[in-house]
């Protein structure tokens, strides 16, 4: 859904939120205080109906002189009756006009004759409380009006609605100000992301503050920066891919277009040649699947004895015609890894030695280690590699103009530099005394090391993986 159509924004979400948390705890607040304010007024009512009571209960002059030496109050009132009689009433104003309302009269007669001295009643003014004493020649009665004692306590309500109101109005246009503060860095990312197409992938945000947004906005910057980095790798493979392909399509039609379907000959060479360069693009896609999977981290992971590794890559290497193999050192530590891909990426390299290495000259097999990295190495005496071209031996497709040959699709030495990245390591090329090119890959160890907790001998062709013990 767009913004432009979606009902409620976040922001509107969100101070609505607010502002109904800061509703909620004004309106239970109020509630309280009325509440408390409410009995407050009530229990001293009450007293003072009680002290009237004892007042009356403690002194021996009649109703009617009683009540006149009562000085009323602005909310209550005082009378003498005789059945449904007036004898006497405080006067009002100042006090509470009683006397003159023959309905609570009447009602203070009934509560009386039932025996309830004092209650509730309702009257012209509204409810009242009442309090009835005997006294000589009939009963002194005080009066109280529940409103008028309540009007303070309805008052400050009113002054705190009022109040809580505009607060919350105060809330609300601070709370507007203060989230769209806080939404306008997701507002910038999201017009951000909006711009960001795959031909721009270099747009990116400004981290303000030390806060979880900014924190987002850099984890996003963090991401498009990989994202470029992998529609850049993309579109290079795609145009390595589109240029090496050009060529054996172009053979494959040139010799078709020339090939004469009569001569039996030219047909059986075209034939051969298309085979091979057929063959060859064979490869060049298996070589780019196995480094799509080498680079999408598609191993496998299990401890590896690096001495038992070594072994085993020198007898499979100890196939491959033309020259004498000897394993040189052997590193007793352990890695974590896949070891079908680092025996692949070994294996390659020793590939790539015998290809580049004079007839009968000896290729050595080595490991070695330090204190956090093991070293897999293969050291050829052939032409070597020039300093100033090392780091282009690893680029997919790049082949060197040297004495090393331009054989092969470009991609074997990359699916190496692959699989050593995907153990967290490198692969390196260093010179061979006497002549010749060394490489090395470069894997971390799993933890410290002991020579003695490692297996003695090993027997070639063994790769022992030693998977780690669960608690």
């Amino acid at each position: 859904m767009s913004p432009a159509t979606r009902p409620v924004s976040t922001r509107v979400r969100l101070l609505g939120a607010l502002l109904g948390v800061v509703l909620l705890g004004m309106i239970v607040a109020g509630g309280v205080t009325f509440l408390v304010q409410r009995d407050r007024v009530l229990a001293n009512a009450q007293r003072q109906l009680d002290g009237f009571v004892a007042s009356v209960a403690t002194s021996d002059e009649s109703a009617a002189d009683l009540v006149d030496a009562v000085i009323p109050g602005r909310t209550d009132g005082t009378l003498a009756i005789d059945g449904a009689r007036v004898l006497t009433a405080t006067p009002s104003p100042p006090g509470l006009a009683v006397g003159d309302d023959p309905g609570l009269v009447e009602a203070l007669d009934r509560a009386i004759a039932d025996g309830r001295l004092t209650g509730r009643l309702e009257s012209a003014r509204g409810p009242v409380l009442y309090a009835a004493a005997a006294a000589s020649g009939g009963y002194a009665v005080q009066v109280i009006s529940i409103d008028q004692r309540m009007e303070l306590v309805a008052l400050s309500s009113v002054t705190y609605a009022s109040t809580a109101l505009a607060v919350l109005l105060v809330v609300g246009a601070v709370g507007w100000f203060v989230t769209g503060r806080l939404f306008s860095p997701l507002k910038r990312l999201r017009d951000t992301a909006d711009a960001i197409t795959i031909d721009d992938l270099g747009t990116r945000l400004r981290a303000h503050g030390n806060d979880e947004i900014s924190d987002l906005t850099t984890s996003v910057n963090s991401m498009l920066d990989r994202l470029a980095m992998s529609v850049e790798a993309q579109r290079q493979l795609l145009d390595d891919v589109r240029h090496e392909l050009k060529t054996p399509i172009t053979i494959v039609r040139g010799h078709l277009e020339m090939m004469d379907p009569a001569d039996p000959h030219d047909v059986a060479e075209t034939r051969q040649l298309g085979i091979a360069e057929l063959d060859r693009l064979t490869r060049l896609v298996d070589d780019i699947d196995t480094l799509a999977d080498v680079e999408a981290n598609a191993l496998s992971s299990e401890v590896i004895d690096v001495a038992a590794l070594t072994d085993r890559v020198a007898e499979l290497a100890g196939a491959l015609p033309g020259h004498p193999w000897s394993v040189a050192q052997r590193a007793r530590v352990r890695i974590e890894g896949d070891a079908d891909r680092l025996v692949q990426a070994w294996l390659q390299l020793a590939d790539n030695a015998a290809k580049y290495t004079p007839e009968a000259a000896p290729i050595e097999i080595g490991s070695t280690a330090d204190d956090t990295v093991a070293h897999l190495w293969i050291r050829d005496h052939g032409p070597g590699i020039p300093p100033a071209a090392r780091h282009r031996v690893f680029r997919r497709f790049d082949r060197l103009s040297t004495r090393r040959g331009v054989d092969g699709s470009g991609l074997g030495l990359s699916i190496v530099d692959a699989i050593a990245k995907a153990h967290d390591g490198h692969c390196s090329i260093g010179d061979t005394p006497g002549g010749g090119a060394t490489f090395t890959l470069h894997i971390p160890l799993t933890g410290a090391q002991s020579p003695a907790a490692l297996p003695t001998p090993v027997r070639a062709g063994d790769v022992v993986m030693q998977r780690e013990a669960t608690g």
